[in-house]
C-alpha cells in the first residue's frame, strides 16, 4: 500500500499531545508505520559520558508518531489535506482531496 506521507513533507498533527502544530518530516519508519517530525513528541534521552560528549547529560531528540496521526499540508490552503491517488504519465501522483493540488509522486524522492 502506498504511503501518503513522505520525508520532506510538511505536516500537521491531528491528534495527541502536539495537535493542531506542524513541521516537516525527518524520518519515515515504514516497517513500524511511524513518522519523525521535526519539533514533535520531543522526549528526553539521557547519555552517560563518552569521548564524544565527555560531560554526559541529557539531551532532547523527536521520537517517531504514528502515521496515522499526521496528516500532509495543502500548499495551497495551508491546512491539512486527504489524499487521492491518480496515474499521470504512467506514474502515480499524489492529489489532495480538497483543492486538487499536485502533492508530487508515490515513492522514493
Amino acid at each position: 500500500m502506498p504511503r501518503h506521507i513522505k520525508t520532506g513533507d510538511q505536516v500537521m498533527v491531528i491528534t495527541g499531545a502536539d495537535k493542531g502544530q506542524s513541521g516537516r518530516v525527518l524520518r519515515v519508519l515504514t516497517s513500524r508505520d511511524r513518522v519523525v517530525v521535526e519539533g514533535i513528541n520531543r522526549v528526553w534521552k539521557h547519555v552517560r559520558p563518552s569521548q564524544r560528549n565527555p560531560q554526559g547529560g541529557r539531551i532532547q531528540k523527536d521520537a517517531p508518531i504514528h502515521i496515522s496521526n499526521v496528516m500532509p499540508i495543502d500548499p495551497t490552503t495551508g491546512k491539512g489535506a486527504r489524499m487521492r491517488y491518480e496515474t499521470r504519465d504512467g506514474k502515480k501522483h499524489r492529489i489532495a482531496v480538497g483543492s486538487g493540488a499536485d502533492m508530487g509522486t508515490v515513492g522514493k524522492k
